[in-house]
């Protein structure tokens, strides 16, 4: 494939840590073998009176004790082998997968509901207990044999992986022994193999190991001899209660420092009050126990610490004027527990946004701020969260405007103008300390500088452009919403996360916030449920002797209430020889947000326009190598694949995200480049393809009927004006934002009962909310409404559109297949790939 990395995106495998701490020993290949032999022989009596205790999680912290269908163990690999169903297993799916599509004579590609991920071709008992695609998918769901193979396919393999996602079943199991591989140190799992009652074979390396004698006991039943009903070998997700072996100190506590920019443009944009309101209103509810530590500084050409001692009348405010040499005045007093300083933390959040309310301080002195929250978590480790308005101005790590409205659409500042910010995160990495950054800026703040900080050290980024609290009500909504989400959800910390394949298989590339420690370790000083991460892979040597490939990925992480837990995650993929196998098993989503992932590091690499050169070279390939390897049909016309129908369609769409367009603002591209690093894929394609449904003819037909409301599911529409009609109101879901457009012909009922409005020409012109109406097609649309954003981990803000001209700015902007904003149509594009090829 012709991409490369790009350092500031992503990491190239054989990175070495410069940093002290590693937690390689705990996770990984060197970490010492434990005795897993009979040698310590314990009768059954003593067996049942051992610690084995499995929980099953609802959310994060409910436990309840319902247990989970138990299946049939594999005695011996020819079973297993056989239990492998190919392709000849299911032929409608292949011949569905496999129907040739010519694409300049089919329109109607999209299906009317959201695309589902491909199913293995695998029997249906480890179809079963395979990884959730929403967890863990791969690009190629048929793994080829060879690389001569992947490369005759000119397709990518690749992982998606969101590991810490919120689930709402998860076995959680505490036992004194965690069984694995004693050669690759791999988890049990469902796809191991029981010789017998005392031996496994790995799924990895093939290593024949000993069953422990306290595996022999099954929780579930309480009785001694069924290893393979064991919970680890039933869930292809689960977590273990880690035991000390997992520590190289005792757990940390959580610790929360808050980062704020009180500068005069601080407060011109208003955010303080509400950012001080959403922690009040979220203080309880902070993930953590009796030990949670929380601190706060401000800034503007000074740094501002709290002592917020118990034992005080009121938080004192200890000013440091030297941005040169930060020092920090107080360690004892400003980190405090939260428990015991509540109220003193109440009156500082009440009295905070008053405090600066007539500053006229203009500049911001962001580096010396964020050595001295370095300083003040190096001993623990934790969160620093970071509020910013404006572009550093002063000390360590300022910056300049480097934006050029002339030069938008180069690659010529997709580069950080300074190492300051990623040498400061690769130091947070190493003390265990992540850094989220809200930044909040009407103005250009170089956020491929600032993004640095979070991207190496596992923190997440928020933009909000043109951020004011009145003129700019949809941002502050969107604000408030991500903010008590932001403040409440999961996290674990001082984490690692280690992906291991079957042998022959390797790591190539990782996408995402992290920082690799070795070939196959990220450090993830903080993790959250809502970032994902991309993997290239390759095959190193032939799967010929493998009928199946796995992945593992192990995330070992310390819980908010102080518990050590390391999260597994398997995916089972059938082994291919035939292309035919490798293009009905495609998965076209997850190849589009993987070849996403690496057209960002080539644009960063070399240019935008290589990048955009590079996704349509990756259409030109596949249609060409299925041509010329495939397909029977000698028609004329670009032919691919049922199963890779969509590639060309989304690829374009790609090619029309706002990190190409030579009319976006340096900031907004950087950003949507830092989405899609970090972005499952769900929500990715949506971003990258929005969803288009029309409302206001919604029947009961296919409806689903969820805790007695009933949720309308209208078809999805071609991203086309032609699908677009003035009599009608139409819903455009883009993850982060949905746009109802309303026809200036639309029915009327539509508009009194759903927006409250008599007609069209009453529709307020800035309306973002839809009230709530005791009306019936009210509640069908806020019911559709809830269900789709229920679905989701990032709150959407909603603008209402009228029919005019301010429209195409917004709703038909992102119809990918017309003309917009100079981009080609989708006929245009499907010219333009026929034309490559006959070159």
């Amino acid at each position: 494939m012709p991409y490369s990395g790009g350092e500031t995106s992503s990491s190239t495998t054989g990175s070495a840590s410069p940093l002290p701490n590693s937690y390689d020993s705990l996770e990984g290949g060197s970490y010492p073998d434990t005795n897993l032999s009979s040698q310590n022989v314990q009768t059954k009596n003593s067996l049942n009176k051992m610690i084995v205790k499995v929980k099953f999680a609802r959310g994060p912290d409910v436990k309840c004790s319902i247990f989970f269908n138990l299946f049939q163990p594999f005695p011996d690999l020819s079973q297993l082998s056989a239990a492998l169903g190919g392709l000849s297993g299911v032929p409608e799916l292949e011949v569905e997968a496999l129907r040739p599509v010519n694409l300049l004579q089919e329109r109607n590609l999209l299906p009317p509901r959201p695309l589902e991920a491909p199913e293995p071709n695998l029997s249906a008992d480890l179809r079963k207990v395979n990884c959730s695609p929403q967890t863990f998918r791969c690009t190629l769901t048929s793994v080829p044999q060879t690389q001569a193979l992947l490369n005759k396919a000119r397709l990518p393999l690749g992982l998606l992986l969101h590991p810490f996602r919120d689930l709402q079943q998860l076995p959680v199991i505490t036992s004194n022994t965690i069984v694995r591989c004693r050669s690759c140190r791999t988890y049990i799992n469902p796809f191991v193999t029981f010789l017998d009652q005392r031996r496994w074979k790995c799924n990895l390396c093939y290593r024949v190991n000993d069953v422990p004698d306290e595996f022999m006991y099954n929780p579930v039943t309480r009785s001694y001899g069924e290893p393979h009903k064991r919970p680890e070998v039933q869930n292809a997700t689960v977590e273990f209660i880690a035991s000390s072996d997992y520590m190289l100190r005792p757990p940390q506590p959580a610790v929360y420092l808050f980062v704020l920019d009180v500068s005069h443009n601080a407060v011109e944009a208003g955010y303080l009050k509400y950012l001080c309101d959403s922690i009040l209103e979220n203080l309880d509810k902070l993930p953590g126990d009796t030990r949670t530590r929380i601190g706060f500084l401000t800034f503007d050409s000074t740094i501002h610490f709290y002592n917020l001692q118990e034992g005080l009348s009121q938080p004192q405010m200890l000013v440091v004027s030297d941005i040169d040499d930060v020092f920090i005045p107080s360690h004892d007093s400003l980190m405090v527990n939260l428990k015991e300083s509540k109220e003193l933390v109440k009156d500082l959040l009440t009295s905070l946004p008053a405090m600066f309310s007539q500053s006229r301080e203009t500049h911001s002195a962001l580096g010396p701020a964020l050595q001295a929250a370095f300083k003040l978590m190096s001993p623990t480790g934790g969160r620093v969260t970071v509020f910013l308005t404006q572009l550093p101005t002063l000390g360590a790590g300022m910056l300049q405007s480097r934006e050029d409205p002339n030069q938008r659409s180069s690659s010529k500042h997709l580069g950080p103008a300074t190492d300051f910010y990623k040498k400061l995160a690769l130091d947070c990495s190493g003390q265990q300390i992540g850094v989220d950054l809200f930044l909040l800026s009407s103005q250009y703040a170089d956020l491929t500088s600032l993004a640095c900080m979070s991207k190496y050290s596992a923190g997440s980024i928020f933009y909000y452009p043109s951020f004011h609290h009145l003129h700019n009500p949809a941002q502050l909504e969107k604000f408030q919403r991500d903010l008590g989400r932001y403040l409440t959800r999961k996290i674990g910390f001082e984490a690692v996360m280690r992906i291991r394949c079957t042998k022959g298989l390797s790591i190539h590339t990782f996408h995402g916030n992290f920082f690799v420690r070795s070939t196959d370790l990220l450090s993830l000083a903080n993790v959250n449920p809502d970032s994902a991460f991309a993997v290239q892979m390759s095959i190193e040597d032939s799967l010929a002797d493998s009928s199946l490939a796995c992945f593992q990925a192990a995330l070992l992480y310390t819980s908010n209430k102080g518990k050590r837990r390391i999260r597994v995650h398997t995916l089972c993929l059938p082994v291919v020889n035939q292309l035919s196998d490798v293009y009905a098993g495609a998965d076209v989503q997850a190849i589009t947000c993987l070849l996403a992932n690496m057209a960002i590091d080539r644009s960063i690499s070399s240019s935008l326009s290589d990048a955009r050169d590079a996704l349509v070279n990756a259409v030109v390939d596949l249609v060409s190598a299925y041509k010329s390897n495939v397909s029977s049909l000698q028609q004329s016309g670009l032919v691919v694949p049922a199963s890779m129908r969509l590639f060309p369609l989304y690829i374009l769409a790609l090619l029309k995200q706002v990190q190409t367009g030579t009319s976006t603002r340096l900031d907004e591209r950087v950003f949507a480049m830092c989405e899609f690093k970090t972005q499952p894929l769900q929500q990715l394609m949506r971003m990258v393809h929005p969803d288009l449904y029309r409302l206001d003819n919604m029947s009961d037909q296919g409806a689903l009927h969820l805790n007695d409301t009933v949720v309308p599911q209208p078809p999805l529409l071609h991203l086309s004006a032609e699908r677009v009609s003035r009599d009608g109101a139409f819903l455009m879901d883009c993850g982060n934002v949905f746009y109802l457009w309303i026809g200036k012909c639309c029915n009327e009922m539509f508009i009194r009962d759903v927006l409250g409005c008599p007609n069209y020409a009453s529709i307020p012109p800035n309306m973002n909310h839809i009230p709530e109406l005791e009306t019936p097609l009210s509640e069908r649309v806020r019911a559709f409404l809830d269900w789709l954003q229920d679905n989701r981990a990032f709150s959407s803000t909603i603008h209402v559109v009228r029919d005019d001209a301010s429209a195409k700015s917004t709703f038909f902007l992102h119809l990918v297949e017309d003309r917009t904003d100079s981009a080609s149509s989708y006929s245009e594009f499907l010219q333009h790939i026929q034309q490559q090829m006959s070159k």
